[in-house]
């Protein structure tokens, strides 16, 4: 079996190593117990996080044992790293609430049977901790200059950098601490934006341990141009089907741009690197082929074969035949509502469509609204219960994107 170093490095994974040639030798000589560590701060995994569970699943893919460290503890402080402001506190109830619905959603990738995988709560060792000794004995070992020099917190210095959250970066370390004594854990993974509190971890476990400890982190979800992938008009891209349907799913996937088609195919399928590359390479109208698979692999990965197909067969149906499929978002309201008509900018907001009234205003009057397959562009437009057929309104925003409105009575 190829080192999965090399397969991480040619997918375009890996961003920075602590120590690349050790790191490499150690992965293609035995099986390395690493970990990822996953803050609960929201109430399911965004696709940010899909991207670390694609490493922990060709790392694990490659005989090596991963451990999802649970932040039940880290996240009642709160990461600085990456953020202009404090994130928002949480109540204990919710990080616990939090942490339960992020250990389903990863038990969909990692294999835990077997004690191939280990998934445990920082909340176990940081929410008790004495605070004078855990300054004694952890915090003796860091030094103020160099923290302030770390990159994450550097961003934060000129808005203000609070005492809680300056202590993130020695608990991470703790965390990596804790895992190396407990379970013999060698490598902390994570996104390029936590480079510094893994240096951190592995220091202090050469410090206070004497033993080897390595660290790398990954490249983050970007577009071609440097944006943050995953964003849409509602927000992030969630990997919970109620929270972002397997179908908004598979069309975010086939809409991406060009330019951005091989990083996500090497990034988030596990399809070969000669077809990755032989998809990329295709030109015009052809590439939205290799769009097609992207989405696919990426649902299947997600929301399992089924629902994935679901969303293809929705797809080629709007783009085919017309829209005519049980599988597009739906709305279902009630009759009464339409009885003396729901203005159309207000009913796209509601339904999500758009963020404001001043963007459906925009769009309608631009000509990117549709009814039933008929374009709308008076803003003052209302809809009534004749726009409907059968009971159902279709409402197409743009090229590619659909929401149907189903009456019940």
């Amino acid at each position: 079996m190829a080192n999965v170093f090399d397969t991480l490095k040619e997918r375009g994974f890996i961003q920075q190593t602590t120590h690349e040639n050790e790191i490499r030798e150690l992965l293609g000589k035995e099986s390395v117990t690493f970990y990822i560590g996953f803050d609960p701060t929201a109430d399911s995994l965004h696709v940010g996080h899909f991207l670390q569970a694609m490493t922990m699943m060709h790392m694990q893919r490659a005989g090596h044992r991963p451990i999802v460290l649970l932040g039940g503890g880290t996240t009642m402080v709160g990461d600085p790293s990456g953020k202009t402001d404090m994130r928002k506190m949480l109540s204990v109830k919710d990080i616990d609430s939090n942490a339960e619905n992020f250990k389903k959603q990863l038990s969909r990738f990692i294999d835990f049977t077997d004690d191939k995988a280990l998934m445990v709560n920082n909340a176990d060792w940081l929410r008790d901790l004495n605070y004078l000794e855990f300054l004694r004995e952890v915090g003796a070992n860091f030094s103020v200059n160099r923290m302030l020099g770390a990159e994450c917190f550097k961003s934060r210095m000129e808005k203000g950098l609070s005492f809680l959250e300056f202590n993130y970066m020695i608990m991470q370390a703790y965390d990596f601490y804790v895992l190396n004594e407990k379970y013999g854990c060698k490598m902390e993974m994570g996104g390029d934006d936590q480079w510094s509190n893994i240096i951190a971890g592995s220091n202090l476990i050469r410090r206070k341990s004497g033993k080897p400890a390595f660290g790398m982190t990954f490249t983050l979800l970007t577009t071609s141009e440097g944006k943050k992938m995953g964003k849409t008009e509602k927000g992030a891209l969630w990997l919970d089907p109620e929270k972002t349907s397997p179908y908004e799913f598979f069309q975010y996937w086939r809409n991406v741009a060009d330019a951005d088609v091989e990083r996500c195919l090497s990034l988030l399928t596990f399809l070969p690197m000669d077809e990755v590359r032989r998809l990329s390479a295709l030109e015009g109208a052809e590439i939205n082929k290799a769009k097609e698979i992207l989405a696919f692999e990426v649902t299947k990965l997600v929301h399992g074969e089924e629902e994935a197909t679901k969303s293809l067969e929705a797809t080629k149906a709007l783009f085919g035949k017309g829209p005519a499929s049980a599988n597009v978002p739906s709305t279902e309201m009630i009759s009464s509502e339409f009885t003396e008509g729901i203005g159309l900018l207000k009913l796209l907001c509601d339904l999500g469509l758009t963020p404001s009234v001043s963007e459906a205003r925009r769009l309608v009057k631009q000509g990117g609204v549709s009814l039933n397959g008929e374009k709308v562009t008076d803003f003052k437009y209302e809809v009534t219960l004749n726009d409907f057929k059968d009971n159902e309104l279709m409402i197409k925003k743009g090229k590619k994107t659909y929401h149907q409105v189903k009456i019940s009575e």
